[in-house]
């Protein structure tokens, strides 16, 4: 069988909304030696071909980064085929909050140099030496301690429509530039306890070896990330302390946690936690609108988008011809960007 797919967007998609199963979206993540990655991830191609699993997974060295949409009458064979993998042994396994199982439509599995690209070139960083896991009833017990410090390893635009209270916010818009920058932000509070938070737990399971790469004594990550504390919290009736929508990195762009919206829509102020793509070809931006301004833009993020996507498109693809992106909004903390 070929270890890729070789059908079209278009096409997949028709069949992703035929489909007449449930799917369950899922991620998962292991920190493991991986001699051959392409054998690896060819082999583990035609098993969750097979298995009819939907996402997008990265492979390297350091281990495995995994978000995927599996048919709900296939997860205690997708489990069991994972289990099979002796690294994968037993790992937990992030159920989505909010899911519609619309997630992917398709099966990515990609070789990289790193499953989290951290920028970081010292051949001492060990991942193995990492921060203590906090479960959810853990993690609501320290963060109300004044000697705690909460650390949102996230970038700009996910934090903008959710996170947990009082956390502090890198502001940055990538991990590699995260990791030097909380080291340096936190330099003076290296007495306190330091926790560190993302998504699944990924990025702020690096960043907690980090942090202690770096001299801090007492770090902690959250065990599962924001998933698995939110669907913790929920079954064991605690206090859930974050607040807002989760941003993922799917075509869902989000799921929401709780009812609160912190952030604004980025043409008109509204309240508004609704990220989308500027739907012109030629910009593709990642923005936040609310309903009465996508129906004003026609789903674009300018007037100059707006105006260009309602063009033939022999005349929209002439335009993008050696012209760079023109940006109305970026998902940067420069909000309002021309590039």
């Amino acid at each position: 069988m070929a270890l890729h797919n070789r059908v079209s967007a278009v096409e997949l998609k028709q069949r992703l909304q035929e489909e007449t199963f449930k799917r369950v979206t899922i991620s998962f993540y292991q920190y493991a030696k991986i001699e051959d990655p392409q054998a690896f991830r060819d082999a583990l191609y035609s098993t969750l071909f097979d298995l009819q699993v939907f996402g997008r997974i990265y492979v390297a060295h350091e281990g495995i980064n995994a978000q995927i949409s599996v048919p709900e009458a296939n997860v205690d064979a997708f489990r069991e085929a994972l289990y099979l993998i002796p690294f994968l042994n037993g790992i937990r396994l992030n159920i989505a909050v909010d899911d519609d199982g619309k997630s992917f439509f398709v099966l990515k599995i990609k070789v990289r140099e790193k499953i989290v690209a951290d920028g970081i070139e010292d051949p001492t960083f060990d991942m193995d030496n990492r921060g203590k896991y906090l479960n959810a009833s853990a993690f609501n017990e320290m963060v109300d301690s004044s000697e705690t410090i909460i650390v949102d390893m996230r970038n700009h635009y996910e934090y903008e429509v959710g996170h947990f209270e009082n956390a502090i916010e890198v502001p940055s818009d990538t991990f590699r530039e995260q990791l030097p920058m909380a080291v340096d932000m936190l330099k003076d509070q290296k007495d306190k306890n330091i926790i560190m938070y993302c998504t699944g737990g990924i990025r702020c399971e690096k960043a907690s070896a980090y942090m202690l790469h770096n001299g801090f004594q007492n770090v902690y990550h959250l065990e599962g990330g924001i998933i698995e504390y939110s669907n913790k919290a929920k079954e064991q009736g605690i206090p859930v302390k974050f607040k807002g929508k989760n941003f993922v990195f799917d075509d869902r762009l989000g799921e929401r946690i709780t009812e609160d919206i912190i952030s604004e829509c980025h043409q008109c102020g509204k309240p508004c936690d609704t990220h989308t793509n500027c739907v012109n070809d030629g910009c593709h931006l990642l923005f936040i609108q609310c309903e009465e301004c996508a129906a004003k833009y026609n789903g674009c993020c300018s007037e100059e988008c707006k105006t260009v996507h309602a063009l033939p498109l022999e005349e929209q693809a002439e335009l993008r011809k050696g012209v760079e992106k023109g940006l109305m909004f970026n998902k940067s903390r420069r909000k309002k960007h021309r590039i």
